[in-house]
């Protein structure tokens, strides 16, 4: 008998480059970024580039909302119709209602096979978790088998990231146990790490450049005498930096796979433009 196949599901939060998506056929529900009266597709109707040249001279700044139960609905229902089984994965619950949504979508199906996963991180982070199940599909892995999968790499997976400033997440809601970090003095950059759902403070420290090289070094001391070292490195509008940061990740840890994405304008809306960070996954 003939096996289903497993379908990823996940949200636009998980900023992977367009080929990747494509390599392990993953869908991507867009999240929304409402600016003044308008609303737009998270990375599909608003790209990057676009978001943060109009952020430089706005005076009414964005707001952010989850992927609706409806959106769910809709892919689920025509992946089901296709013969799929269902493994979703989405951006932390504790940053977005988007699980929430997921969850009422899947109650309509209640014979279907559907398993969802709590990312309990973002950008990047997230994207590697993806990825480690598009992986396990490309290897036969069953539904349960990629679910355990996911698992595995979100207890294996962190990102740290420097922020220009912290005004973004605070204006957002989203800063947590980082707040305090505000009132930093000017010229110190926030080294941040989200872990289990929460933005944590790490340390400030003088200039970006070195707090990237600090960034480097925490998460160096994350995945010592590790292997199969997988990178990816985030940026949002600050290509430079991120390029810089790519190359001394690649020389200094050797990993099985490094890439860039770019961190798309729902993210931007709470991270601010300057932000760069690097996910990291390790296999045991």
């Amino acid at each position: 008998m003939q096996t289903s196949r497993v379908a990823i599901v996940t949200d636009s939060t998980a900023n992977l480059p367009t080929e990747l998506l494509h390599q392990y056929h993953i869908i991507v529900l867009p999240l929304s970024l409402i600016w003044g009266e308008k609303t737009y597709l998270d990375a599909v109707e608003i790209q990057p580039i676009e978001f943060y040249q109009r952020l430089k001279t706005t005076k009414v700044m964005p707001s952010t909302s989850q992927v609706t139960p409806v959106q769910f609905t809709n892919v689920f229902s025509s992946l089901i119709d296709q013969g799929c089984e269902i493994l979703c994965i989405t951006i932390a619950s504790s940053l977005s209602g988007t699980m929430d949504s997921a969850i009422q979508a899947k109650a309509g199906f209640p014979k279907a096979r559907i398993e969802l996963v709590d990312s309990q991180t973002t950008s990047l982070a997230l994207g590697l978790q993806v990825l480690a199940a598009g992986r396990a599909i490309a290897n036969g892995a069953t539904l349960e088998e990629c679910k355990a999968m996911v698992e595995g790499a979100r207890a294996n997976t962190g990102v740290f990231f420097v922020v220009d400033t912290l005004e973004f997440l605070y204006r957002g809601g989203r800063i947590g146990a980082a707040a305090r970090f505000l009132g930093t003095a000017l010229g110190l950059k926030p080294i941040l790490e989200l872990r289990a759902g929460q933005i944590l403070p790490v340390e400030r420290v003088r200039t970006q450049r070195k707090a990237l090289d600090r960034l480097l070094e925490l998460v160096a001391d994350r995945i010592d005498g590790k292997s199969l070292i997988r990178l990816a490195v985030i940026d949002a509008d600050a290509s430079e930096a991120a390029d810089t940061l790519m190359e001394k990740a690649r020389q200094r840890f050797n990993p099985i796979e490094i890439f860039r994405g770019d961190v798309s304008p729902v993210i931007g809306t709470h991270a601010g433009p300057g932000t760069v960070g690097m996910a990291f996954s390790v296999e045991i």
